[in-house]
């Protein structure tokens, strides 16, 4: 199911994003769709390679254990 937002933006901001929707031939709507689904999956997801860099370094995953000790303990400060 589609849900429908509401945004405001600058002017400049929105003539930036209508210029850039022409150019792929898509709509204001689609490529905005487009545009946050690409930074979201870019953002937050590696490479397979990159894993492979992450799984392989020893030390790397032994500071995630430590950390999450750290954090089942309550050892941490939000900052």
């Amino acid at each position: 199911m589609t849900k429908t937002i509401t945004i405001r933006l600058d002017d400049k901001i929105y003539e930036l994003i209508k210029t850039a929707a022409q150019g792929e031939l898509r709509t204001i709507s689609n490529f905005i769709e487009y545009a946050a689904l690409k930074y979201l999956t870019d953002e937050n997801s590696v490479s397979d390679l990159e894993l492979q860099e992450i799984l392989s370094d020893e030390n790397l995953l032994k500071s995630f254990e430590n950390a999450e000790a750290d954090i089942k303990k309550g050892r941490y400060k939000i900052v």
